[in-house]
């Protein structure tokens, strides 16, 4: 099974990365612009928000998609 992650972009970026490194790009305010979820909009932060994601696989998807269109190009 080695080199089954090979294509993957995000293979072993954590997801507290993922967000910490689109807060320091976009800041909270674009964020919860660009990705219309109330742990973006209402008192937000890193801690919550990793709730929230971890929890909801839509919303994780939207964010790892923003993260590859924002970074990875």
């Amino acid at each position: 099974m080695i080199g089954t992650q090979a294509n993957n972009p995000l293979h072993g970026v954590k997801l507290e990365r993922i967000v910490t490194d689109l807060v320091e790009h976009y800041g909270w305010e674009e964020l919860a612009i660009r990705i219309n979820i109330n742990c973006f909009k209402s008192d937000p932060s890193v801690k919550s928000s990793l709730k929230f994601l971890r929890k909801t696989p839509w919303a994780r998807d939207k964010v790892e998609g923003l993260f590859l269109d924002t970074f990875h190009r």
